[in-house]
């Protein structure tokens, strides 16, 4: 068992003191990801579960970005040219859609850094037993810069292959 320093994990507990309990779970939230700790564990079930929920989405635009823009770019390769556009001018589209949503919308989250942890061995090395909650969301701080660099490229490429397409199917 490894310990953790302070600075590695910070506990959102739930805690209602008054009616305003849900702002100072966001707050404490914010100010964890902000922090940048390593682990954060969210006790209150539903900004857990809405956290949980929009690194999900931030995930599948990430996914949908490179395997569209893969499709985009590979298509041309595996079917005959005169009906490859049909898949690949949409599938660029698609990937270049998702990318500038993704750009848009994530990131500048400081969520945009954090993963949910599902591995059981990384999660017993936290200080879950000190919890109340019995399903705590756990986050872990992961470098996202290849991520963001790989879909990027993949995006980058398929605007290239469907602006050069695009001219070859309508110009003079």
């Amino acid at each position: 068992r490894v310990s953790l320093s302070a600075t590695d994990c910070y506990i959102v507990h739930e805690i209602y003191n008054g009616e305003n309990a849900q702002d100072q779970f966001e707050y404490e939230l914010e100010q964890a990801l902000e922090a940048q700790y390593k682990y954060i564990v969210i006790e209150p079930t539903r900004i857990g579960d809405e956290t949980a929920r929009w690194i999900t989405v931030g995930n599948c635009l990430h996914k949908t970005t490179v395997l569209a823009g893969t499709a985009c770019l590979f298509t041309p390769l595996a079917l005959p040219l005169d009906y490859s556009h049909y898949i690949s001018l949409p599938a660029g589209v698609l990937s270049l859609a998702c990318c500038t949503l993704y750009g848009i919308s994530w990131q500048f989250d400081p969520c945009c850094k954090y993963q949910v942890e599902y591995d059981a061995y990384k999660l017993s090395r936290l200080p879950l037993h000190t919890l109340t909650s019995s399903t705590p969301v756990v986050l872990v701080r992961k470098d996202d810069l290849h991520r963001k660099r790989l879909h990027n490229t993949i995006a980058l490429a398929a605007l290239v292959y469907c602006v050069k397409k695009v001219y070859e199917l309508y110009a003079v």
